[in-house]
């Protein structure tokens, strides 16, 4: 019997508990600013292949750089005046106009998408040196089938790349995903211009999309796409170039918690983020990120209660957000949210 009570004993040690998630702030105040402690609405976050943390101070139109272990932030893009200028010199003495998202090609040089510059540009990672590699600085449709440095956008928001390096880009105003390819040709990839509902399982070229908003990719070949006008989510089969239909109904609303996340409501989304299995949502005018478990094909909250506001922490449930845009997630870390109008960026621990 003892050796019984000492077998059990033993075996209570070894049960591991698991840890309910938590959520902290990794910079910023509650208030709008510009230092170590301080951001003015950060929307697209990363962590850059050297570890740090790496984020779109939108107001500020800056590109910062956070060391996560001393909190030391430098400004790797924009020198605070709002407009588009500094190609061919540093990054730091650029203007930026309203930067939405940023992210890493595969040789380390940072992208950032301005939105009202209607350009991507590119810091490259030896030099520092700024140049514009889509748009032309104004707003419209054109170039196709030619270089991207000339051709149009409208109100570019996100970018990603494809397994083979191209550039896509979230072309909102048009209502098209445009692609770049190695020698810098663009062509429009998905969406006709009209915003009309997006058939599942249909073509990806040819397809109407209302409002691509956001993007993130998984490692089995497919990249999710977020409509914010749609408000749904679906995800583009890069083998067979076809688009699925994985959540929200097209409706805008704050339901389906619990069940089939294609059944759920959403309210504009404009982030997302894949990690082992999980899609998040940063589900912006409902004040919550959301999370598809894609297996099962079902959503839930992990991150806000649907009213808007600033925390408090470290409850992820009881904790309130404002307007969250960029996310990303960080293996071993867990999900960097731009809690944009609560001027934090935060952390949601795995």
């Amino acid at each position: 019997m003892r050796s019984l009570i000492a077998s059990l004993a033993m075996l209570h040690l070894l049960v591991v508990v698991p840890q309910a998630a938590t959520v902290t702030t990794v910079i910023g105040t509650g208030a709008a600013g510009l230092s170590d402690t301080e951001v003015a609405n950060p929307y697209g976050v990363v962590i850059g292949p050297d570890g740090a943390m790496y984020f779109c101070d939108l107001d500020n139109q800056r590109i910062r750089r956070m060391d996560l272990a001393t909190g030391r932030t430098t400004v790797i893009a924009g020198n605070g005046e709002r407009g588009y200028s500094g190609d061919g010199g540093p990054a730091t003495e650029a203007a930026l106009n309203m930067p939405h998202e940023i992210q890493f090609d595969a040789d380390g040089h940072l992208f950032i998408v301005e939105r009202d510059s209607h350009s991507v540009r590119r810091v490259d990672s030896s030099t520092g040196i700024i140049t514009t590699v889509a748009g032309t600085g104004e707003a419209g449709f054109s170039g196709d089938g030619g270089p991207a440095n000339r051709a149009q956008l409208n109100r570019p928001h996100s970018i990603a790349f494809d397994p083979e390096g191209r550039l896509i880009i979230c072309d909102i105003g048009n209502h098209r995903i445009r692609r770049v390819d190695a020698n810098g040709q663009i062509e429009t990839w998905g969406g006709t211009g009209e915003r009309e509902p997006t058939p599942d399982g249909a073509p990806l070229v040819g397809t109407p999309l209302n409002g691509p908003r956001a993007m993130a990719s998984d490692p089995d070949g497919n990249l999710y796409l977020a409509l914010r006008e749609g408000n749904a989510i679906y995800r583009i089969d890069l083998t067979t170039e076809t688009i699925h239909h994985v959540a929200g109904t097209g409706e805008q609303g704050y339901t389906g918690d619990g069940g089939n996340a294609r059944t759920a409501t959403l309210a504009g989304p404009k982030g997302l983020a894949y990690a082992e299995g999980r899609l998040y949502i940063a589900d912006t005018e409902n004040h919550v990120i959301r999370m598809v478990d894609v297996d099962a094909g079902t959503i839930s909250t992990v991150l806000g209660n649907g009213e808007r506001g600033d925390g408090p922490e470290d409850d992820p449930l009881e904790c309130k957000t404002n307007r969250p845009h960029g996310i990303f997630y960080a293996a071993g870390a867990g999900l960097y949210v731009g809690d944009s109008e609560a001027h934090r960026i935060r952390l949601l621990s795995d």
